[in-house]
């Protein structure tokens, strides 16, 4: 009985140390092999692999594309006015060694931290050394290539490559919101009053033109309409000479009567003269004053 207990704990003890004696890689991740700290092997592919229990030290990494966001950064551009940035970062893991020789235990955390520092250093710098203006304009993407090709070129020495770096956000500060839309708001009246102003003296010159161009046609009008009532008016006396050298007594006759219309033509006129004055001469007897004289 008590040989079958041994015999028990010695197939438990096999069994231990065969389970601890193999390792699984998966396709998706990177393995070091280490003995007592020091990398012994570097397995990049897939597989069953063997250890010696205790001793042999396993570190797993993920071999996959790693997302990194950082946080709100306030940087100051060129002409200082200062930005708020978000920024991400798509990063793996290029040299395992490198990688372990460089955060040590700390693994994908350790990695994440610092690597979170050199992207917040090249976010100042490249976008320090730009006018605010490039940095909120949608044609940025050169930024973004120099700050990741910057921050590449740090990360190569923890055994990180930097796939890519992106700007999600470039705003204001909330403190300086306000008194930028002031601003804004400031810049757009003055120029609809300019607009305003040059519409007014727009319109103005309009009117100055058109009343310009009634004065001009109205003389123009009147110029002509005085030359031709100057014509007929002259067509008229030339008719009433002709007529009046022709019959004397008609022309007598046409004088009396508008004599008699003008006098007469108030409606409350009242005219004293004696009965046998000359003015009624042609209202007295069918006789003409000439045929009197006779």
């Amino acid at each position: 009985m008590r040989r079958s207990y041994i015999f028990i704990a010695i197939v438990a003890v096999l069994v231990f140390i065969g389970l601890n004696s193999i390792y699984i890689v998966d396709e998706r991740e990177k393995a070091l092999r280490l003995w007592f700290g020091e990398v012994t092997a570097d397995i990049d592919d897939p597989g069953l692999y063997f250890k010696v229990p205790v001793l042999h030290e396993i570190a797993k990494y993920d071999d996959r594309i790693l997302p990194l966001d950082t946080e709100e950064l306030e940087v100051t551009p060129a002409d200082d006015r200062r930005l708020v940035v978000d920024a991400f970062a798509r990063w793996r893991i290029e040299d395992a060694t490198q990688f372990r020789q460089a955060v040590g235990a700390s693994g994908i955390t350790g990695a994440r931290q610092r690597l979170d520092r050199i992207l917040n250093a090249e976010l100042r710098e490249v976008l320090g050394s730009v006018p605010s203006d490039a940095v909120l304009s949608v044609d940025r993407v050169s930024l973004m290539n120099a700050i990741r090709d910057q921050a590449r070129e740090q990360a190569l020495n923890l055994g990180i490559l930097v796939i890519d770096v992106r700007i999600i956000r470039a705003d204001l500060p909330e403190q300086n919101l306000e008194a930028t839309y002031e601003r804004m708001r400031a810049e757009r009246e003055r120029e609809a009053a300019d607009e305003i102003a040059r519409g007014n003296e727009a319109a103005q010159r309009v009117r100055a033109q058109a009343d310009r161009t009634v004065v001009e046609t109205t003389s123009q009008a009147q110029k002509e309409a005085d030359i031709i009532r100057g014509q007929a008016d002259a067509a008229r006396n030339a008719i009433f000479a002709d007529a009046f050298g022709r019959d004397e007594e008609f022309f007598a006759f046409y004088r009396s009567m508008r004599a008699y219309e003008n006098s007469l033509k108030g409606e409350n006129s009242t005219l004293v003269l004696s009965p046998d004055s000359e003015f009624f001469n042609y209202l007295g007897s069918d006789e003409s004053a000439a045929t009197r004289d006779q």
